[in-house]
């Protein structure tokens, strides 16, 4: 049962000040708790459906409708691993590398909601779509509002990088949003992976100008989970 301190610390929490002004006469009332956890609840209810709505994830599959036999060599174990948002908690980055069709989007999506329901906030957005947006604003103080909106999540999901090209312009902003969220909040980005090289090595679209900046881990469907390491 809680004591009529903790109930008065969590009164003046949930900011009850017309509750907390006649605190002394509620001391013995055995309506206060139930009180407190109803609106504790509602709150709790409330922020989630408003973070879920600002995250702009959409419809997606949850993970347990996952077909985890499609990849064949997709690591379940390393997806698993990242559901309980260490990656977050250490501002890691998470990169998932794959051609089309394998679910790379759905497993970032996934990790997006499980960081909303863990009370983070979180962004989805495809690099198309943002990199465009930043590019088309002319001033200065709007681009700054803009980076700053992207920069604030504790979770960015990027989808579909290497999916269009990308002139210079678009990869300095990349560069520059990158930059500002590295160290600071986790960044899940998915890259397409769109074939072959001569020599046989995986060939990315990606822009060069933000490659060095995310580290972290990298999951590439059809293929083992590896450390990302910078690279320059």
């Amino acid at each position: 049962m809680s004591s009529p301190e903790s109930l008065q610390e969590r009164a003046n929490a949930l900011r009850l000040y017309g509750l907390l002004a006649h605190w002394p006469e509620l001391t013995d009332a055995d309506w206060v708790a139930p009180l407190l956890q109803w609106e504790e609840d509602e709150r709790a209810r409330r922020s989630l459906e408003r973070r879920i709505r600002d995250a702009h994830l959409g419809s997606f599959k949850p993970l347990c409708d996952f077909d985890w036999a499609w990849p064949t060599r997709c690591d379940r174990g390393a997806v698993e691993e990242l559901m309980s948002l260490e990656f977050v908690r250490d501002t890691a980055n998470v990169v998932l590398i794959g051609p089309n069709g394998v679910g790379k989007s759905t497993l970032a999506l996934n990790l997006a909601y499980q960081a909303l329901v863990s009370g983070h906030t979180a962004l989805f957005t495809t690099a198309g779509q943002m990199l465009g947006e930043l590019a088309a604003l002319d001033s200065d103080s709007a681009l700054r509002r803009r980076l700053h909106r992207y920069a604030a999540p504790d979770v960015l999901v990027i989808d579909e990088v290497g999916y269009l090209s990308y002139s210079n312009r678009h990869a300095d902003l990349l560069f520059e949003l990158i930059s500002r969220r590295y160290g600071a909040a986790s960044t899940v980005v998915t890259i397409i992976q769109t074939g072959r090289s001569q020599n046989g090595r995986r060939c990315f679209r990606t822009p060069p100008a933000s490659s060095r900046w995310l580290t972290g881990w990298c999951i590439a469907p059809k293929s083992s989970r590896s450390k990302a390491s910078p690279t320059g």
